[in-house]
């Protein structure tokens, strides 16, 4: 779901793998209607990859026809909405990455849940995941330390990231404290800085291309296959890789 700057290079990402296989996409513009992504993009694939436009077909027609083991969506707000029940009532994983809804989204999701594998993530790469845990144990481990979320954005992004907003949260602080950075084509870094009376940890990660969200979202509808339905976030498959580090 979804052909922008983001679709695109989760498209690539997809075309390359040999482990999986992007059956087609969609988007609301009927101006790709039909042609394959790996002759838009410029990738050597054989996956069909075929483009749809939202009101050419419905997501229930094209989960039918051509049947996948996962929708994974970087289109927008309202992309749920077009393959959302469909999804649920035929048992297909969602792997949404949509940063940041314009409504409470999660009701949604868990009740899709008692379907389907509903994972729901405002950032779907694996760096920031790791990054979550790993800060929500060193809060666990020293809970007085000074916490400040630091986020950087391209300098047309308006709001605030939607993964800032997440980590302030999961961390028990105000998302009103984030600090904020615009400037240039910055695609996204988001930095946690620990603040402890003779030492400062700093966890930092930053976006130097599309194509992390590409294997973040492989990644995650690989771990949802096989697993129970219920609702998931990023950090929900990644924390069993936790619980086996050795003592």
């Amino acid at each position: 779901m979804g052909f922008g700057r983001t679709g695109r290079a989760v498209a690539s990402v997809m075309m390359e793998r040999a482990d999986v296989r992007l059956e087609w996409i969609v988007r609301r513009s009927a101006r790709l209607d039909h042609r394959h992504a790996s002759e838009v993009i410029g990738v050597d694939s054989d996956d069909p990859a075929v483009i749809h436009s939202a009101g050419d077909a419905s997501a229930a027609a094209l989960l039918d026809e051509f049947p996948v083991d996962a929708v994974i969506d970087f289109s927008s707000v309202s992309g749920i909405d077009y393959y959302g029940n469909a999804a649920a009532a035929r048992g297909v994983s969602m792997v949404c990455a949509v940063s940041k809804f314009d409504r409470d989204v999660e009701p949604q999701f868990r009740d899709w849940g008692r379907c389907t594998r509903a994972l729901w993530s405002p950032n779907i790469t694996i760096g920031i995941n790791f990054m979550l845990l790993a800060a929500k144990t060193l809060r666990a481990i020293a809970p007085c330390a000074d916490v400040e979320v630091v986020e950087e954005h391209f300098k047309t992004k308006p709001e605030v990231s939607g993964t800032a907003v997440r980590m302030a949260e999961g961390l028990g602080l105000d998302p009103c404290e984030i600090k904020t950075v615009r400037a240039g084509g910055i695609i996204g870094t988001h930095e946690l800085v620990f603040g402890f009376p003779f030492q400062v940890v700093r966890l930092r990660h930053e976006s130097i291309t599309r194509e992390a969200f590409g294997n973040g979202a492989i990644f995650a509808a690989q771990h949802l296959h096989g697993k129970p339905n219920g609702f998931y976030r990023m950090e929900d498959l990644m924390a069993p890789y936790f619980a086996r580090l050795p003592a």
